[in-house]
């Protein structure tokens, strides 16, 4: 567990989920509104079922990590990102990220990111994987920024990826986030 300051100087505190962790999620399913749960489920995903809760909670922390973010004061989920190992590619694992609306654009998804990909390092993972819309354009920036991202298939509005996971030190990687939070596009150098 440790409490991380956003770039508005916001503290939340990111820890990995539990199982008792369910009824955060049921509460968080509430207030992540409809376009973004199209956006992470890649179609419409009206309510969290308890195969689903059971699924979002009870990780392994090795082949399965999920990492969340809680408003301190309340107690209250904010975003959570999450990894799992490809069983047939053991030094990839694919990716997601999600926040509630009310704390989107704010840096969450890039402390939660940057914490689970400093963890997957640690563990033998070289490569995230991801499959998301094209227009998701935040995810993408945030994706280059932790690494190489490679384009493995194009299908209608969907893109599949690998992003090769930066060896850079975690200074470095924490600057590219932060920038990438804040919407600050730079060049990354060829």
């Amino acid at each position: 567990m440790q409490l991380m300051r956003l770039r508005d100087g916001t503290e939340v505190l990111v820890r990995p989920v539990e199982p008792g962790d369910k009824p955060l999620f049921e509460e968080g399913w509430k207030r992540f509104g409809e376009d973004s749960r199209y956006r992470r489920f890649m179609g419409a995903k009206p309510a969290l079922t308890e195969r689903d809760l059971a699924f979002l909670t009870e990780v392994d922390h090795d082949d399965h990590e999920a990492l969340g973010a809680i408003d301190p004061e309340s107690g209250m989920g904010l975003g959570v990102a999450r990894y799992i190992r490809h069983p047939d590619r053991p030094d990839a694992a694919e990716v997601a990220v999600s926040v509630i609306d009310s704390c989107q654009g704010r840096g969450v998804g890039s402390a939660l990111l940057h914490e689970l990909t400093a963890l997957a390092r640690t563990r033998g993972i070289r490569v995230f994987t991801a499959c998301l819309f094209a227009t998701n354009h935040s995810m993408l920036r945030l994706f280059e920024r932790v690494g190489s991202v490679h384009t493995r298939n194009v299908e209608g509005a969907a893109l599949e990826i690998d992003v090769e996971l930066d060896t850079a030190d975690e200074s470095t990687l924490h600057m590219a986030l932060r920038s990438a939070a804040t919407g600050h596009v730079s060049e990354r150098p060829s």
